[in-house]
């Protein structure tokens, strides 16, 4: 039976990764844009990591979250021509990717019969937008990963809170949030609920905490040194307002008018540059809602709504493609019965639900992107093999 296993988790990831390869040369990116080439470029040619510069003298970057610019810059080291450094990036999130699907296998056998456990973990492979994300210069690969082993780790360190599940959950939770800011609430949420109702004993979460901050603590100490100031990334300003502006939609909108232009005109340019910007779009975004908050808490139950199951009026080319819409409307709906079937005694499923729910209440405060779906598509996965499991029985 180990064999066997051996051999499914085997298949899993090479079925996964070759099925990816042809997607790469068709639809990959074939250079670093925006943001990303910017940062890197500064990494690699001045060795600051930077985002915005006034002639010689470069803002200690504090807008981007650290961890997707140095995955990136890390294969600059061995110094490819373009082409082929943008072919191996792909191609490593293609690994990535892969790992994914093996280890979403074996969270689903805490859970679900073997025929369910394939089923759920061929149709998190196969997902289009899974799949096409692999071929884009992004972080949602990179947090699609390192999402599903934080959960992987969490569910085994509540059955069995040994040094090698906790080592690993606070690896996963501290490069989370060197990834994605929000994973701050995420993981004080997934703290909260261990201690007070999975009753994991005191030392243990102390361990997770305190690994977890060993794992950010060279990025902070750069932020404390460089900017006089303990974060990871000051941005939640400018998400707020482009999630919430007058032109805004459900996937934001960052055009900014006059008044706003002048006064980012008037932050002195100096190392504290991007968090008084930061704060100029925090006070905007504050503002509207305040102005108009009947119109805000509309586009944020829009958000939510696009946020599930599709948004019916996206920009993205290609979003009303049948090969992505159907699948992400099949999903939505099959999660959604799924968690209405769940058991609701279970503490490890309810925790899924309770971070899922979350995960939707919080970004929707901000703006919705297509890609964001793939960062709930393990969980809706795992909801809809629960609706599965139902109607085989």
């Amino acid at each position: 039976l180990k064999n066997k296993e051996t051999y499914l988790l085997i298949f899993l990831f090479l079925f996964s990764f070759l099925i990816r390869i042809p997607v790469i040369f068709i639809f990959g990116d074939t250079r670093l844009d925006n943001e990303w080439g910017i940062i890197v470029n500064n990494l690699t040619d001045y060795g600051n990591f930077s985002l915005v510069n006034f002639g010689d003298f470069f803002v200690p970057s504090l807008f981007m979250p650290p961890l997707y610019a140095f995955y990136l810059y890390f294969f600059k080291i061995f110094h490819f021509n373009n082409e082929i450094y943008i072919q191996v990036v792909l191609f490593s999130q293609i690994i990535l990717s892969s790992f994914s699907v093996v280890i979403f296998y074996n969270i689903n056998k805490l859970f679900f019969s073997n025929k369910i456990c394939i089923l759920g973990t061929l149709i998190f492979s196969l997902f289009p937008l899974h799949i096409y994300a692999c071929s884009q210069i992004s972080s949602i690969i990179l947090q699609s990963f390192l999402m599903i082993t934080f959960f992987y780790f969490f569910l085994k360190t509540m059955k069995k809170n040994n040094f090698y599940n906790i080592c690993f959950l606070s690896l996963t939770s501290g490069l989370l949030i060197l990834l994605r800011g929000e994973f701050i609430a995420f993981f004080i949420l997934s703290i909260l609920y261990i201690a007070l109702f999975l009753k994991m004993n005191l030392k243990s979460i102390v361990m997770i905490i305190l690994l977890t901050i060993v794992v950010i603590s060279p990025y902070l100490m750069r932020n404390i040194m460089l900017v006089d100031t303990i974060t990871i990334t000051k941005s939640i300003g400018y998400n707020l307002w482009k999630g919430n502006n007058p032109n805004s939609t459900v996937e934001g909108n960052a055009n900014f008018d006059l008044n706003l232009r002048e006064q980012i005109n008037k932050v002195p340019k100096d190392k504290h540059y991007d968090i008084n910007v930061d704060k100029v779009f925090l006070n905007e975004g504050l503002k509207n809602i305040k102005n108009n908050p009947t119109r805000y808490f509309g586009l944020y139950l829009k958000k939510i709504l696009s946020f599930i199951f599709i948004d019916i009026n996206s920009s993205y080319p290609n979003y009303y493609h049948l090969l992505h819409y159907l699948p992400v409307l099949f999903i939505s709906i099959t999660s959604v019965i799924g968690i209405i079937l769940s058991k609701k005694n279970s503490y490890l499923m309810n925790f899924l639900i309770l971070y899922f729910i979350t995960n939707i209440a919080i970004l929707s405060v901000f703006f919705i992107l297509p890609r964001y779906n793939l960062a709930i598509l393990p969980l809706q996965v795992i909801f809809s093999n629960v609706f599965f499991e139902y109607t085989k029985n």
